[in-house]
């Protein structure tokens, strides 16, 4: 029986369809909790609104690793399933991801992330073209939203540390050969609408990639990333030219701006995409 996990931090406007699409597409049997971290609006009796198939807990410190933690203390079962609450899986997806767990060689998988871009400009569709192309990507736990663990993956580490980036310390957890991406599991992700508000999030991503690395440099040696034999793959394609200059433009804004944070980290408030919600 997987276990689901939502962290949620004044998530009162998709909390909802987040709830429903798990509800739809599961069975009785699966365990779905939401925790509600330092949330000012009315989150938590939405959460609630769809008891008792969810159960909802409570904290007052807005943080997402700290809600995690939280959960882990009730969750009683496994595979383990993170959820970010803004993220819709398709119908299927989390049976195919608790197989994956239970039948394959990986400890660690996620799903294939879909983009809705029906409210995003031409550059943040170009830009995720790119990115979503790249051999880092496509090997699992980055870009849906969602991450799923064995119990023996689970294992690796005893609770979450307070870090920016929950999913890249779990992915660096693990070896290539040991996390994948189950292709017929979908989680629907609703990109940010402009550059602006995607330069933030990918300033967040950035951020927490320099503290994962300043933290924890002994799990930087299980991501392989072949950048250059990517960037001479899409610079033989003319047609990608174009956008392959947004992808640039985001990578170099968002890394200035997260080299700036990084000299007051302590005072770093969470980053959220407005704009999709």
């Amino acid at each position: 029986m997987p276990c689901v996990i939502i962290p949620a931090h004044n998530e009162a406007a998709v909390i909802s369809r987040t709830l429903f699409s798990l509800l739809q597409h599961s069975g009785g049997d699966v365990q779905i909790l939401v925790v509600c971290n330092g949330c000012t609006d009315n989150t938590a009796e939405i959460a609630r609104s769809f008891s008792p198939r969810v159960s909802v807990l409570e904290t007052s410190v807005p943080s997402k690793t700290g809600a995690l933690n939280l959960g882990e203390k009730y969750a009683q079962s496994f595979p383990r399933i993170y959820i970010d609450a803004d993220v819709v899986l398709t119908d299927g997806s989390l049976q195919a991801l608790e197989q994956a767990l239970n039948t394959g060689p990986w400890l660690a998988v996620s799903p294939e992330p879909v983009m809705d871009f029906s409210s995003s400009s031409w550059a943040v569709k170009a830009y995720y073209d790119i990115w979503l192309s790249m051999p880092y990507c496509r090997s699992g736990l980055l870009g849906a939203g969602v991450y799923a663990l064995s119990e023996t993956g689970r294992g690796r580490f005893i609770q979450f540390p307070d870090l920016i980036a929950d999913d890249g310390y779990v992915r660096a957890l693990f070896k290539e050969h040991e996390r994948g991406r189950v292709e017929n599991a979908k989680a629907v992700v609703k990109g940010p609408a402009n550059l602006y508000w995607l330069i933030k999030i990918k300033t967040r991503s950035r951020l927490g990639a320099m503290e994962l690395a300043l933290k924890y440099p002994e799990l930087v040696g299980n991501e392989v990333k072949d950048y250059w034999g990517a960037m001479l793959a899409l610079l033989s394609n003319p047609k990608k030219w174009l956008k392959f200059l947004v992808y640039v433009y985001v990578n170099f804004s968002s890394r200035f701006l997260a080299k700036r944070r990084m000299r007051n980290l302590a005072e770093y408030e969470w980053e959220k995409d407005a704009s999709s919600r």
